[in-house]
């Protein structure tokens, strides 16, 4: 058996695994440092790289009881195999997976088919077997399994949980997920999607998929808040209803990557974005349902915990500023974490604060000094590897606290499908790539 993640999680399961053992059951949790191909931070070599992502952030309102879920999951790039990450970190009980499969979405973006799974199904095991039990606070990563996949293949998770259980979720999908009844059981192997009968518009359980491919040269990760997470991706203006799913910032770059960048050059894209959330955990007004959720509380889970690691584009502290968090608690947040990722071999860029209604005259000197110290040198002052100023795309010259028209979703703060397409195209593929890479 695979060790878990951290030392509080590997005693949790060496308590639930005594506790099962003597029921005749054995708890299930790979890693993905099996094989030793599969370190946090990418080195020359390694195969499995984290190809999507979205991160758990609050318990579900309404448990699981004896039923399935199909999760979709859009890859920004494919691969010879794929494994998957299921996380119970706000569960208060453990987590029972009896049977688990993957398979391509018939969906294909939006288009209709629901549920239904195109071609094989493809079963996935945990240490050889076909359940797991998560315990409260705790993770897996499967085993391979050999579904091959392309750049932005939408691929479905589907997931058995036995018992009653409340899933934790990451609330803001974009996209539509599907569950089965409750008590209806294992549908899992269906490539119909007749059973799953239930929407959602979060995603349960699932927090992560990794590709094997070595050809890859990293994952970029995008950190912060909801300009991260893709709020006003599906806006595409008065009277307009956007064509399929996939249109946060996040999905457009991978789809230059993979468009622009030649065959040895490229790499993937994972969004680590939680709504609401602050890069500083000291903002006076945070409110209670973000405590633990500030950048330096999730970033060994949700960024340093994938695979392929090579860069980190960071996008906070809008809310810190709107949650009466000043420059100086913003910018100590900003170093511990920036230490902390090039500690572990990940290049950081930075963009400034983005404009937002609202900011006193106070909030306004904040953002600028906040900008400022991102800009010195180019490198904040030399605590990150460059600067991606999506403050200059998204801005409105007329109006500062305001993004531009063309740009606004309505709120003054998030970016529509155009304005998400403009920060993309805004940015250097090149700047991306590992070090190594860019010689």
């Amino acid at each position: 058996m695979h060790p878990f993640r951290t030392p509080s999680l590997r005693r949790a399961a060496v308590a639930l695994a005594l506790t099962l053992a003597a029921s005749g059951s054995a708890v299930s949790a790979t890693t993905a440092s099996a094989s030793g191909d599969g370190s946090r931070a990418a080195t020359n070599g390694r195969a499995w790289f984290t190809s999507w992502a979205q991160s758990q952030q609050e318990p579900a309102p309404t448990p699981l009881r004896d039923q399935s879920v199909r999760m979709i999951t859009h890859l920004s790039q494919g691969g010879g195999a794929l494994r998957v990450r299921i996380q119970n970190t706000f569960g208060t009980a453990p987590l029972t997976v009896d049977a688990a499969t993957v398979g391509r979405s018939a969906e294909d973006g939006g288009g209709g088919a629901g549920a239904a799974i195109e071609g094989a199904v493809r079963t996935v095991t945990f240490d050889g077997r076909p359940e797991v039990v998560v315990p409260p606070g705790g993770e897996v990563w499967s085993d391979p399994a050999a579904l091959r996949t392309g750049p932005q293949d939408d691929v479905a998770v589907s997931l058995s949980v036995s018992g009653t259980v409340t899933p934790g979720r990451h609330s803001s999908a974009f996209r539509t997920n599907y569950l089965t009844p409750p008590g209806s059981g294992d549908h899992t192997a269906d490539a119909s999607g007749s059973a799953y009968t239930q929407t959602t518009g979060s995603t349960y359980l699932v927090s992560a998929v990794d590709v094997r491919n070595p050809a890859l040269k990293g994952t970029v990760v995008a950190f912060g808040s909801s300009v991260v997470d893709g709020t006003g991706s599906t806006d595409c203006g008065a009277g307009c209803t956007p064509e399929g799913t996939d249109h946060r910032w996040t999905d457009e770059l991978a789809r230059r990557v993979t468009a622009e960048l030649p065959r040895s050059r490229q790499f993937a894209v994972a969004n680590a974005g939680v709504g609401g959330t602050t890069s500083s955990a000291a903002c006076p007004r945070n409110p209670a349902g973000i405590k633990g959720l500030d950048a330096a509380s999730r970033l060994d889970r949700d960024v340093l915990g994938l695979h392929g690691v090579t860069g980190v584009v960071y996008y906070y502290g809008t809310n810190d500023l709107a949650n009466g968090c000043d420059a100086g608690q913003i910018l100590d947040s900003y170093r511990e974490v920036f230490g902390r990722l090039r500690a572990a071999g990940v290049e950081v860029y930075v963009t400034p604060i983005t404009p937002r209604p609202g900011y006193t005259d106070g909030n306004n000197l904040d953002r600028h000094a906040v900008g400022t110290f991102v800009k010195k040198r180019n490198s904040c002052d030399g605590t990150c590897d460059g600067v991606t100023d999506f403050d200059q795309v998204l801005k409105d010259p007329l109006k500062p606290n305001s993004i531009a028209p063309a740009y606004d979703t309505g709120d003054g703060i998030h970016a529509n499908i155009a304005g998400q397409r403009a920060l993309a195209d805004f940015l250097p593929l090149p700047m991306l790539l590992p070090a190594a890479s860019r010689r």
